[in-house]
C-alpha cells in the first residue's frame, strides 16, 4: 500500500496491522487473542502469528508491504523447534471458518486501519492496541539491541509506538527491544 505520512511515523505501522488482525480474528471467535508489543499475536500465553512490515521509499510516498503469519493448525513439534509455547487457531474456533472467509475478514480489517493510519497516524489505533495489550500492568523483562535487560511493568505504548515500560528509575520509552519474559 502507497503511504503518504512520513517515513519517521511509520514504525506504528506494525502495530496497527496488529489491531487489524486482532480484531478480525475475534470476529471469527477467536476471543482471547492479544497482542505482545511490537508485532505479536498471542493467545493463552502462547505466539500465536505475527505482522512484519517492510518499506520502501517512492517518491515522496512510501510503499508498505504487511506480512501476516497466523499458526491456524496445531503442530506439537513446533513448539519444540522454535522453543517457546505456540496457539494455534483451531484451538479457539470450531468450527475453523474456511479460509477464504478468514483472509477476506483479515484483509477487510487490515485495509481500513492502513487508511485509518494513514489519515490519522497511531493516534486513531493507539487506544485499540493498549486495549488488545497483554503486557500492560504486567511484570515485563525487555531485551534491548545492545544486549542488556531491563525489567518493569507494561504500560502500554506511547504515541509513536514505543513501548512504555515502567521501572524503579521512572517510564522508560523503548523503541527498539524485544519482551523476553
Amino acid at each position: 500500500r502507497r503511504m503518504r505520512r512520513p517515513p519517521r511515523e511509520l514504525g506504528g505501522l506494525s502495530l496497527a496491522a496488529g489491531v487489524a488482525v486482532a480484531r478480525a480474528l475475534r470476529g471469527l471467535g477467536a476471543t482471547e487473542v492479544g497482542l505482545k508489543w511490537p508485532n505479536d499475536l498471542v493467545a493463552r500465553g502462547a505466539k500465536l502469528g505475527g505482522v512484519l512490515v517492510e518499506t520502501r521509499s517512492e517518491g515522496r510516498d512510501t510503499l508498505a508491504v504487511v506480512g501476516v503469519g497466523i499458526n491456524v493448525r496445531a503442530d506439537p513439534s513446533l513448539a519444540s523447534r522454535v522453543r517457546r509455547p505456540v496457539a494455534a487457531l483451531e484451538q479457539m474456533v470450531r468450527p475453523l471458518p474456511p479460509r477464504n472467509l478468514a483472509a477476506a475478514r483479515i484483509a477487510r480489517e487490515l485495509l481500513a486501519a492502513l487508511e485509518a493510519f494513514d489519515a490519522n497516524g497511531l493516534a486513531g489505533l493507539g487506544a485499540q492496541w493498549n486495549a488488545f495489550d497483554t503486557g500492560a500492568g504486567r511484570r515485563l523483562r525487555v531485551r534491548l539491541a545492545d544486549g542488556r535487560t531491563l525489567a518493569g511493568v507494561g504500560e502500554g505504548i506511547a504515541q509513536d509506538g514505543a513501548l512504555r515500560l515502567r521501572t524503579r528509575g521512572g517510564v522508560r520509552i523503548l523503541h527498539s527491544a524485544r519482551i523476553v519474559a
